[in-house]
């Protein structure tokens, strides 16, 4: 499985962006997918997670109310809407793949859960 990020860039305080992860290799569409990020000097934060079917989404609370995950397993990509962006959303944003199939819990928050890893795209919010 190779998962792809793209979408990043710099924006100002209260802008948005959208980021994209497309997945090749291996099936993806039978497991959870989330979004992680990395700020400078602190280690990586789950941000959002979503299970197989797209039906049902977790967000970490920083983000909860500006950042929508979605997917889209038909072009076998994953999405990630970022509005409202802030400073403190600086960071490198990764997507990944939870371990097992057809599992999914809003609490899949430990890198160890997930298997594969894109190289991340940077997200640079000025204030």
């Amino acid at each position: 499985v190779q998962l792809v990020e793209s979408g990043g860039g710099l924006v100002q305080a209260g802008g948005s962006l959208r980021l994209s992860c497309a997945a090749s290799g291996r099936a993806v569409s039978s497991y959870a997918t989330a979004w992680f990020r990395q700020a400078p000097g602190k280690g990586l934060e789950r941000v959002s997670v979503i299970n197989s079917g797209g039906g049902s989404t977790s967000y970490a609370d920083s983000v909860k109310g500006r950042f929508t995950i979605s997917r889209d397993n038909a072009k076998r990509t994953l999405y990630l809407q970022m509005n409202s962006l802030k400073p403190e959303d600086t960071a490198v944003y990764y997507c990944t793949r939870y371990r097992r199939p057809n599992s999914y819990s809003a609490r899949m928050e430990l890198t160890g859960e997930y298997d594969y890893w894109g190289q991340g795209t940077q997200v640079t919010v000025s204030s």
